[in-house]
């Protein structure tokens, strides 16, 4: 029988507005109608970014709340995955919802340059993250946007605040950061297998690069791919997404071509070392 692939979809995320792609859902009523939609195309991980009313970046924690209350209710057993991303949010407020215990949340280990800022991340908050995710179980994806990210959450499972298993993700194709090119994806996954054996993961291409870095990773026998309009709000360079499930669908088709199946919820949570969901 085939091997079974996650699909995980990263709905929103700090930057795309409505006026880039109208099918941005920004609301939580709307981020909960998109999740559902995804869902049913086979998305079986939602990762979730929550905005104020003017589209901004917000950590409020009753947003996350909201959105996973209504992601549980209409998606059963669905991975819910926060995000503690730092675009347009107060560093101290990044792990606000953490209390919350989602199943899964983002935690990037080192600073880098975005095109336009530089997504910082010090050492102490890193940290305070990641104790914070292990004190209320919440299993960490690592944000890998250079090859030493690996090196700091090695340590941070040294120090005892991260597992021995965690979910890997390399993101690549963000300007002044990670290209995409698959000599790079080979350099970083020998790495991160030398230093944690025993994980899970994914590679995420950011915006014209999401359909080719996913074909890299399936080709590698990833757990994991990775779609969504927070990534990507294109299908093509002359037609905008119609919405998440339209992406999901794409990735589906792609994970079916490397003679991989879409992972059930049951089968995600498993590979992933989730307890099951409701």
């Amino acid at each position: 029988m085939p091997e079974p692939c996650i699909i995980a979809v990263a709905i929103t995320g700090s930057l795309p507005r409505k006026e880039n792609n109208p099918a941005v859902p920004i609301s939580v009523a709307e981020q909960i109608a998109s999740t559902q939609e995804a869902f049913e195309a086979g998305a079986s991980l939602v990762h979730i970014h929550v905005r104020n009313d003017d589209q901004s970046s917000s950590s409020e924690p009753t947003r996350f709340a909201a959105v996973q209350a209504g992601v549980r209710r209409h998606c059963p057993g669905m991975i819910v995955q926060f995000s503690t991303g730092g675009r347009g949010r107060d560093p101290a407020a990044r792990g606000s919802a953490l209390y919350l215990k989602p199943d899964m949340a983002s935690l990037s280990t080192g600073s880098v340059n975005f095109p336009s800022m530089v997504y910082e991340n010090h050492p102490a908050l890193i940290g305070d993250l990641a104790a914070a995710m292990k004190a209320n179980g919440v299993l960490p994806e690592i944000e890998i946007f250079d090859l030493s990210h690996l090196h700091t959450a090695r340590r941070l499972s040294d120090a005892g605040l991260l597992g021995e298993r965690p979910h890997i993700q390399f993101v690549m194709g963000v300007q002044n950061a990670l290209p995409a090119e698959e000599r790079l994806l080979d350099v970083l996954l020998r790495e991160a297998k030398l230093l944690f054996p025993q994980s899970t993961w994914t590679a995420a291409g950011i915006g014209r690069n999401q359909t080719i870095v996913m074909q890299w990773a399936l080709a590698r026998g990833a757990d994991a791919v990775r779609t969504g309009l927070e990534d990507n709000i294109r299908i093509t360079r002359e037609r905008l997404a119609r919405s998440n499930a339209e992406l999901v669908e794409l990735a589906a088709a792609s994970v079916e071509r490397f003679g991989r199946r879409v992972a059930t919820v049951n089968e995600a949570r498993q590979t992933l070392g989730l307890a099951s969901g409701s």
